[in-house]
């Protein structure tokens, strides 16, 4: 079946995308306001982009009466931000921060997550996360009223001293970081336990 994104309503085009493009990583996005006041929110519409160099993109959309999101007022105020990954462990915790809390509660005290400092921004990393990455805005697309986009250069990365197997040849046991993913809406996820492995072939083959 052909869905024609220029006839389709917005909550529908999301609809379809949030149920096919699966699974995303989440951000789990710490922020820091003009006055130190720090917020956490994840986001699903997120991805690297690119290695070198080191870019992520972030999509954030305004809340549903049009406000914008105290995670995007913030990057536009001073553009750092951590992007944290979240285990299994966390996910609960990650989901109470994704509760629609008032302008201004520290969504981690809500959640009881402790933070740790962060090497080169001032936004703290949740120390229980397996990966945080530290993030400058490059660019903030306003790709409608109520949707942005952006684009960030990674500084630095935390990695779970547990997950790091040989430094010196920047080995990481991905499957040690149990990494979860958002699937369909409402409130489904995946674990990241059930890999399969295939070689790129040759080409002579």
């Amino acid at each position: 079946m052909f869905f024609d994104f220029e006839a389709l309503q917005g909550r529908n085009r999301y609809k379809l995308l949030t149920a096919t493009i699966t699974p995303r990583p989440i951000a789990w996005v710490v922020s820091m306001n003009g006055g130190g006041a720090l917020n956490a929110a994840p986001f699903s519409f997120f991805n690297v982009v690119c290695a070198d160099p080191a870019t992520v993109c972030l999509g954030i959309g305004s809340h549903a009466d049009g406000r914008e999101k105290d995670t995007l007022s913030n990057i536009r105020a001073n553009g750092e931000f951590m992007i944290n990954l979240v285990s299994e462990a966390d996910a609960e915790a990650m989901n109470v921060t994704a509760a629609p809390f008032a302008a201004g509660v520290d969504e981690l005290a809500a959640a009881g997550v402790a933070t740790a400092p962060a090497g080169r921004i001032r936004p703290p990393r949740i120390a229980s996360s397996p990966v945080s990455l530290e993030c400058r805005a490059v660019e903030i697309i306003d790709l409608s009223e109520k949707n942005h986009l952006v684009i960030a250069s990674i500084l630095g990365m935390h990695v779970a001293d547990h997950a790091v197997k040989n430094p010196e040849r920047y080995w990481i046991d991905t499957a040690s970081l149990q990494l979860v993913g958002r699937m369909e809406s409402p409130g489904w996820y995946v674990r990241t336990r059930d890999r399969f492995m295939m070689k790129t072939p040759e080409a002579k083959d």
